[in-house]
């Protein structure tokens, strides 16, 4: 959010910027991790129901340092939802880690469809250059790009992000306990690239690849 303020001081911007950022950290982050709560719930394990993790309110989720660092660069995190893989009754427990893992990104990317249908509407039904109209629009699309930011970058395949639990539960258990002994240390080393700018590139390039594709799907509209 800073980086976007700073790029453009406007006070027009600064409005739509922190509207965006509120609307992801009151609805999206929440929305995130109740759908690993309830992933894990299909699946049989009830620990993050137990715990009221599958909520839509936000003061359930969200987590200092994760809010502090997506309002910095745009990345960032909720409070992990507990799981118990092993108590999944319909698929393996590892099976169950990589279908729980993955329904956070994956509700990102809905919320990012769901945004930029609702922004391609407004813009479509509203009369022809109303300055609201097109202000909603840039807000929802802005909402859409942060959805995919977070998407990409939880997919990245350290701990404990998403993409870690994905890929390490198809490693062998030796090699998934060697690899999480050194979790906070990897974090650490995630933090610093994302600080620096070098995993930028790469995560935008792969969020643009996402949003060709949503915007082709929604390119019926407008």
């Amino acid at each position: 959010m800073i980086s976007d303020i700073i790029a453009n001081p406007s006070l027009i911007n600064i409005v739509i910027t922190v509207f965006s950022y509120l609307i992801v950290l009151l609805i999206c982050f929440p929305f995130h991790e109740s759908a690993h709560a309830l992933a894990a719930k299909l699946l049989g394990d009830r620990t993050a129901e137990s715990q009221g993790r599958i909520s839509l309110n936000p003061l359930r989720h969200l987590d200092p340092v994760g809010t502090i660092l997506i309002l910095l660069f745009g990345f960032g995190w909720a409070k992990p939802v507990p799981v118990q893989p092993r108590l999944a009754r319909k698929v393996s427990a590892r099976a169950a880690m990589a279908i729980t893992s993955a329904a956070g990104p994956v509700s990102n990317i809905i919320l990012a469809l769901i945004f930029m249908i609702i922004g391609k509407i407004v813009l479509v039904t509203s009369a022809l250059g109303s300055e609201t109209a097109f202000l909603l629009y840039y807000a929802c699309i802005m909402i859409v790009s942060i959805n995919l930011g977070l998407a990409v970058f939880n997919l990245i395949p350290v701990p404990p992000l998403d993409g870690s639990r994905i890929l390490l539960s198809f490693l062998p258990d030796k090699l998934y306990f060697g690899v999480m002994r050194y979790e906070q240390q990897i974090m650490i080393a995630v933090f610093i690239l994302v600080g620096t700018g070098i995993l930028t590139k790469p995560l935008n390039a792969l969020a643009d690849i996402i949003y060709t594709g949503l915007d082709f799907i929604t390119g019926f509209i407008c």
